[in-house]
């Protein structure tokens, strides 16, 4: 079991970091029903996806850290995902806007 606040503070910032892409999630939303959804409802849904991914995610990082010193190497692909999702909301967001 691992001591101190440092865990505590990786799992708020964590949650912190998944409200923030709901946030992004739900204002993409918002402005793909305001305009039709046309090509706005890609980003979306890709959003969307991210910021329930990395909710558990960081669940699962808060409980990893609390109890274990390491991460087990099976859950290292997660963290690719998750960060190929954010990626990709990122990337469709950029094209819509710029076109």
């Amino acid at each position: 079991m691992t001591d101190g606040l440092q865990p505590e503070r990786t799992g708020l910032a964590w949650q912190r970091t998944s409200l923030a892409a709901g946030a992004c999630a739900v204002l993409l939303l918002h402005a793909a029903a305001r305009h039709g959804w046309g090509t706005l409802t890609a980003p979306a849904a890709v959003a969307g996806l991210t910021a329930i991914a990395l909710a558990i995610l960081g669940w699962r990082r808060d409980r990893v850290l609390r109890h274990h010193a390491e991460p087990p190497a099976a859950g290292r692909g997660l963290y690719v995902a998750v960060s190929s999702l954010t990626a990709a909301t990122a990337l469709t967001s950029l094209l819509v806007f710029l076109r």
